[in-house]
């Protein structure tokens, strides 16, 4: 199960990071300056900032839920895989702005999550 961690984590690099650094490289000398005066992102570069803070809230409760399966020793492979997937298509449909097939990932995401706490839950 620790694979699934990391490959959460390396999702959370490229969503919350490398993505939308590379949509917006055009702003590299503001990105590596002091910030000081507002910058003007695209559409495209606002969706992935969206995308990756959508992300950061559902990451800390798949982490804490893998964790405690890995401590209990509970399997929790298949949702955590699923989770990783419907995420992963979450963050792509929020970019291409595909409004309720993005939704119905969101909630295959929410289903993983409480898919292992049932899974957890003695």
């Amino acid at each position: 199960m620790e694979i699934y961690v990391i490959y959460a984590l390396i999702l959370a690099i490229l969503q919350m990071w490398l993505i939308p650094m590379t949509i917006d490289i055009k702003n590299l000398k503001w990105m590596m300056g002091s910030r000081d005066e507002a910058r003007n992102s695209s559409q495209l570069h606002q969706r992935a900032v969206r995308a990756g803070a959508n992300l950061q809230e559902s990451l800390p409760a798949f982490l804490a839920l893998v964790l405690a399966a890995m401590i209990l020793e509970i399997n929790v492979d298949a949702a955590a895989c699923w989770w990783l997937v419907f995420r992963t298509l979450h963050g792509l449909l929020y970019l291409a702005g595909t409004n309720y097939l993005r939704t119905l990932a969101y909630f295959g995401s929410i289903g993983s999550l409480v898919a292992m706490v049932i899974a957890i839950m003695p």
